[in-house]
């Protein structure tokens, strides 16, 4: 079955786009959402002035995830998560707590964008991908670590800089 995209669904096409689709999907989930209609002449002339409006938007979008993908080149991204002392995690963690450190950042990563395997289940390490697009992509550093972790370490360090760091010499007055 044939129909009109009304608006960017993802993974299938762009607004003004005829694309094929199975008649339940297009029933059930397209129409209802206001994403799709029936590709008639009608319809078709009418998107014209959205499709171009639109082109313009999406080649904006473009650029801007091009520039947070080469921002977001060779970033490392800590989160802390309760786990087991052999180091396996109570939880997981999975696109949205890794969207959400991203935010945190700066970055505005929605968790269809990071690319997991599987949820991660282990304090370590590891590359992700995050995809802007089908074309954009970035490869970030993503470091699991036990949570109170990063307060222990921060307060060991100003403990040790408290040590080495010289005291002042009194002045003897005259």
């Amino acid at each position: 079955m044939q129909v009109l995209l009304l608006k960017d669904v993802r993974k299938l096409g762009h607004l003004g786009d005829v694309v094929e689709v199975r008649p339940g999907y297009a029933r059930n989930y397209l129409y209802p959402q206001g994403l799709a209609a029936l590709p008639t002449e009608e319809n078709i002339q009418a998107i014209e002035q959205d499709k171009k409006r639109a082109a313009l938007e999406r080649a904006a979008r473009l650029t801007e995830y091009q520039r947070l993908a080469d921002q977001m080149k060779d970033l490392s991204v800590t989160i802390e998560a309760n786990a087991n002392p052999e180091g396996t995690l109570y939880g997981s963690v999975g696109p949205r707590e890794v969207s959400q450190a991203l935010r945190e950042l700066g970055y505005p990563v929605e968790p269809d964008m990071v690319v997991l395997a599987a949820p991660i289940r282990t304090l370590d390490n590891r590359p992700i991908s995050i995809a802007f697009t089908d074309e954009i992509s970035t490869q970030i550093k993503l470091w699991v670590v036990r949570a109170g972790a990063i307060e222990h370490a921060e307060a060991s360090a100003s403990a040790a800089d408290d040590i080495d760091r010289p005291q002042p010499a009194e002045e003897d007055e005259l």
